[in-house]
């Protein structure tokens, strides 16, 4: 059992339709046909959407994706085309909001590691692979690959797992000709991003991105390169062989599986709220995320 603890009533805003409730954001269509998204301050973990909030961060998730656009924006276009809310739209729309061309989503989460941990490391534990990639032995958690990877996935339901799949298998559901797309654009775009951080004392050690089609133009969508859609390690602080700090919801998941928090996370009740000491040191973690990477205060 997983998904909301509280599912949220939708905002209504005039000349907007409401087409979905994610995780974290709220998708719209306006009478242009555009799609409006709406970067909630919810946060998940273990497969259930909390009910409680950490403050400032859709405006985080929604600013840092902008940044890396515009980092990315000679390999790869983009969809958005205005960062205005709409019109009659509640105030605290500013700054989460993102009006985007509305794209013929590819349904494959097209993931790149360049560094073993998470599902991977449970995978190579298993098999010395990782979506059937064959890797050398003797790595660890933490471990930098000898070159990135791309290891998609499957896109999930609320409340439901990502399965990582075969490069063979996305061929099989898009396409050859797509597929090689996907995985040149994916790796281009983590190299990219992993110089840009390594040079701000960040390791990106993988993260995950969406792609659509715009006519024959393959478009990066969604977040990216945000603590939700990837994981960010202090350079300073790696060391394989262990769990890296990382700048993501690690203390929310210490938290919820600690003696504390008093839930089991295989039983059938709900997560508990967070308490705000949980919830101030996420809220520092995505800020601070954002300043190293842009080298911006955040405001």
């Amino acid at each position: 059992m997983s998904g909301f603890v509280e599912k949220p009533e939708p905002i209504q805003v005039p000349g907007l339709v409401h087409l979905h409730t994610g995780k974290v954001r709220e998708l719209y269509r306006n009478e242009a046909g555009d799609l409006v998204m709406v970067a909630s301050d919810r946060i998940s973990a273990y497969d259930w959407v909390l009910p409680t909030e950490i403050p400032d961060k859709g405006r985080v998730l929604t600013q840092l994706s902008l940044w890396w656009f515009d980092q990315l924006a000679d390999l790869l276009p983009h969809h958005v085309l205005s960062t205005e809310a709409p019109a009659g739209a509640p105030d605290d729309w500013a700054g989460r909001t993102l009006v985007c061309k509305s794209l013929n989503m590819v349904p494959v989460e097209c993931v790149a590691r360049g560094y073993l941990t998470g599902s991977g490391l449970a995978e190579y534990n298993e098999s010395r692979t990782v979506c059937g990639l064959a890797l050398p032995e003797g790595l660890v958690d933490g471990s930098e690959l000898p070159a990135p990877i791309f290891t998609p996935a499957t896109k999930a339901a609320v409340g439901e797992h990502d399965e990582n799949v075969s490069y063979e298998e996305v061929a099989r559901q898009v396409g050859a000709d797509t597929a090689a797309r996907l995985c040149q654009a994916t790796l281009a775009a983590y190299s990219r991003a992993r110089d840009v951080a390594r040079e701000r004392g960040i390791i990106l050690a993988d993260t995950k991105f969406e792609f659509g089609f715009d006519g024959e133009s393959l478009v990066i969508a969604d977040e990216v390169l945000t603590p939700d859609s990837s994981r960010f390690w202090p350079a300073e602080q790696w060391e394989p062989g262990r769990a890296q700090p990382s700048y993501d919801k690690q203390y929310v998941r210490d938290w919820l599986t600690s003696a504390e928090s008093g839930w089991d996370r295989r039983g059938e009740q709900p997560p508990p709220p967070l308490p705000r000491q949980v919830v101030d040191a996420t809220r520092a973690k995505y800020v601070e995320a954002y300043e190293r990477l842009t080298g911006t205060a955040w405001s």
